[in-house]
């Protein structure tokens, strides 16, 4: 079983992912993902190559785990995390472990194996949404996660090891520390202040401009003040909201709106690039209604962290927000 181990001096939880144990040899870097091929294990036909489906939309009825779906979500072949057995959580002297329970899920955003997300149809993202939706109010009535972090991989630079487009969700026993941080800066901003950080952040960027990407009625996109990489841009609603699986079915359909122009700019400003995006949302346990307001981080991969950046915290990006910003505006759709 898969285990979670804690950093004492960082308070950092580590996954010591067993059941992907690799040999040295193992990590040779390969900079091609599978090619297409009848044994893709995401495309209809092979349905039988991943484990049993726990959710799917199928226009007509269908049997499941057989062709005729239009998204799909199943189990990771691969788990970073188990979803049978208790956390069992432990003290091995003065270190903390528990066993590594949760959830690791794909979302198979559509059938078609030469399709990229950014080339789909807004209804394809619109879907999308509904499963990760679905998915979180489902998992969310077990009791032992925390959290649920839903994330993209594309492109073999951002770490995708499949060529067919989808999606990942890992419900997990603890709060990640990074969304942690997030917490605790909200939080404080909202006790000096009693205004939620990011609604300010929205209300300054809508005002002024120059790093807001684009927009809608129920959304903006922006290129946060301080990015980490170069051409990194947030979606967040524009209505505070700290909890994604509440979201209005209306607000899908104009999420899908922004979502699908923002991917198509980076692909022409960008050529393409390999991307992550990760959405964040409010802990399942623990209220953060007043001062949490969720969204989506996309970054394209652009460029390495290497040892300045592992050794210190501090991250090297070479395009200002403003320049990024302007170019992506300005690319003709």
């Amino acid at each position: 079983m898969p285990e979670l181990r804690k950093d004492p001096i960082v308070d950092r939880w580590v996954i010591i992912a067993t059941e992907r144990w690799k040999r040295p040899s193992d990590f040779q870097v390969s900079r091609e993902l599978p090619g297409r091929g009848s044994l893709c294990p995401f495309c209809p036909g092979n349905e039988a190559l991943t484990p049993q489906e726990v959710l799917a939309y199928r226009p007509e009825a269908g049997r499941a785990n057989g062709p005729g779906w239009t998204l799909r979500v199943v189990p990771n072949k691969f788990p970073a995390l188990q979803i049978e057995g208790v956390l069992n959580r432990e003290g091995v002297g003065m270190f903390d472990k528990m066993n590594g329970v949760g959830a690791h899920e794909v979302i198979i955003e559509s059938p078609d194996h030469k399709m990229t997300l950014s080339a789909m149809s807004e209804k394809v993202f619109e879907n999308t949404f509904w499963a990760y939706r679905d998915r979180i109010l489902d998992l969310k009535k077990d009791g032992r996660f925390r959290y649920i972090l839903i994330f993209k991989n594309h492109g073999v630079e951002a770490g995708a090891s499949l060529e067919h487009t989808h999606s990942q969700l890992i419900a997990l026993p603890i709060i990640p520390s990074q969304v942690l941080d997030e917490l605790n800066g909200s939080r404080e901003h909202f006790a000096e202040k009693e205004r939620c950080i990011y609604c300010d952040i929205l209300k300054q960027e809508i005002s002024d401009g120059a790093r807001v990407v684009c927009e809608n009625g129920d959304f903006a996109c922006i290129a946060p003040f301080a990015p980490r990489f170069p051409f990194e841009v947030w979606v967040l609603p524009k209505a505070h909201a700290s909890n994604f699986e509440e979201t209005q079915k209306s607000h899908f359909e104009s999420l899908a709106r922004i979502f699908s122009e923002v991917l198509r700019r980076l692909d022409r400003a960008l050529n393409t690039p390999p991307y992550n995006f990760i959405l964040h949302t409010a802990p399942l346990r623990d209220k953060a209604d007043e001062y949490h307001h969720w969204h989506f981080e996309i970054m394209p991969k652009l460029t390495e962290v290497a040892g300045f950046e592992r050794g210190s915290g501090f991250y090297i990006n070479p395009t200002p927000p403003e320049e990024a910003a302007k170019f992506l505006r300005e690319v003709d759709l």
